[in-house]
Parts: structure tokens; sequence; C-alpha cells
């Protein structure tokens, strides 16, 4: 028996949610915004297996609680509570779905890559992502553990 169309287009669409399931994550400082969610695809369990040599989609849903010109991103891998600074391709939060100027009350998608290089080493480590106003104060920063593998 042959599956209907629609039969596989549900069991693709139940796939991609499952790549994309809302992350447990530690809210780490969000003092000018309020987030409502973060998804790392794919990353269907957690702690995040990140593969060294792929890049992986950043999606955070935060409400405002400021007016800010622009924002900034900075992403850190914390271990043994150090953060190492980490590169993102785009670290202009208004180059990464959101439009500027930022206004208060209003809920915004931030969307960026996170690539992970493959001369990384295989470790845990714990992810954080910052993304500051134009005044330098947090809109959200969020942490989650990842583990690096070949």
């Amino acid at each position: 028996m042959v599956p209907s169309p629609l039969v596989l287009l549900l069991v693709l669409g139940a796939a991609a949610t499952a790549l994309a399931e809302p992350l447990r994550f530690v809210d780490c400082g969000s003092i000018d915004g309020r987030i409502q969610e973060v998804n790392v695809s794919p990353c269907p369990t957690q702690p995040c297996q990140l593969v060294k040599g792929t890049s992986y989609s950043i999606n955070v849903t935060f409400a405002s609680k400021i007016e800010s010109q622009g924002s900034k991103a900075r992403v850190y891998g914390e271990m043994l509570h150090v953060d190492i600074p980490f590169p993102i391709p785009e670290p202009d939060g208004c180059k990464s779905g959101i439009q500027c100027p930022i206004q208060k009350g209003h809920s915004y998608s931030y969307l960026n890559k996170l690539p992970v290089k493959s001369e990384y080493p295989s470790i845990k480590l714990v992810v954080k992502w910052e993304l500051v106003d134009d005044q330098d104060q947090m809109l959200f920063c969020w942490k989650i553990p990842v583990q690096i593998t070949s």
C-alpha cells in the first residue's frame, strides 16, 4: 500500500516540528526584554549535539521592555565559569530578523546561525547567547548545555 501524499506531508511536518521544539534554557540576565521561546534547529534532544562542520539555526522570540535604535549579539562558550567568545556570522540584531528601531512592548523573532567549526574540540560546554540594546543592557541572555561532536 502506497501512503497518500497527505499522510507523507503530515509525517514530514511532524518531523520538522520535532527538530525545532522549544528548548529548556536558563535566563542569564534578561533585563530589557523577556524571552518567550528559544529554538535551536536541529536539536531534537538536550543537551544539543552540535556536529563539527555544521551550522545551526537559532530563533529567539522575545518581548522588549525598552526602546532601542539597535542591538548586538554576543555568543560565548562557557567552560569552568569562563566565557570564551564564539564568533557568529552576523552580530547585528537589526540584520537578524529584528525590525529596528526596537519598540517597547513589541515581540520580536531574532534569527541567526551558529556555525560549529571543524577545528573546535569535542567537548561539553554551555552556550551563552546575549543580545544587548544600544545602551549595552541585556535584551535577552540565555544558556543551554551542548556537546560538540565529530
